[in-house]
């Protein structure tokens, strides 16, 4: 997560450490241990304390505590890119009017179980969206 809040890629991660991204995917998705010395240089790189790493702890030790399946599901997309992107974005939108119909829209997406088609317009980087029900 602070990789992404860093705006860092895996690669860009990768060519600092001398890793490859696939390297740094393992680390990321717990697929490989990873070393003190090499943690302790991905903290200085992230600037945050070693200790930032080891708080997670308590996240996962309160997911594992939490008994509702809805709770459980949010904090797992807010571990997303997608979940830590959207809300980076909503909580850009400063008029409580849109960040209403932006919500409203979002349950009612999730609610009728529509498709959504997007597409840009390259010269105007207008976005159109049309639903269709499944």
């Amino acid at each position: 997560m602070r990789r992404l809040l860093a705006n860092m890629s895996q690669e860009e991660l990768g060519a600092k450490l001398g890793l490859s991204f696939q390297q740094i995917q393992k680390y990321e998705n717990g697929a490989n241990r990873i070393s003190a010395r090499r943690l302790f240089q991905i903290a200085e790189l992230l600037q945050v304390p070693i200790e930032f790493f080891y708080g997670g702890l308590k996240a996962v030790w309160a997911l594992r505590s939490v008994h509702s399946s809805e709770e459980k599901e949010v904090i797992s997309f807010l571990s997303t890119s997608e979940g830590l992107s959207l809300n980076r974005q909503f909580s850009r939108i400063k008029s409580p009017k849109l960040r209403q119909q932006v919500l409203s829209l979002v349950a009612a997406l999730a609610t009728e179980g529509l498709t959504m088609d997007l597409s840009i317009r390259p010269s105007d980087g207008i976005t159109q969206c049309s639903g269709q029900q499944e």
